[in-house]
């Protein structure tokens, strides 16, 4: 999985969104705000990343169960997913 072109994190003070630039605010007009959780999982995103290897990120980085992490990433994957945020 991949963030397409034309979308990038912001910070508007302490709180971090997602934001559509350029010709992806025709498909996205809005913004996703990102928790600490969120920014660390998109940042992964940037690079390219699996659904297995942000699921790994989580649990090496937080102290969570398995059962919780991955109720997270799926969350957070299909947020991003529905309206064409990452690929």
């Amino acid at each position: 999985m991949k963030v397409r072109e034309g979308f990038i994190l912001k910070k508007m003070g302490t709180q971090a969104v997602v934001i559509a630039i350029g010709s992806a605010s025709k498909i996205f007009n809005g913004m996703v705000k990102l928790n600490e959780t969120g920014e660390l999982m998109w940042e992964k995103l940037v690079e390219g990343t699996t659904r297995e290897e942000l699921l790994a990120t989580v649990l090496e980085t937080y102290e969570v169960d398995e059962e919780t992490a991955t109720k997270d990433v799926d969350n957070f994957i299909e947020t991003l997913k529905k309206p064409g945020i990452i690929e």
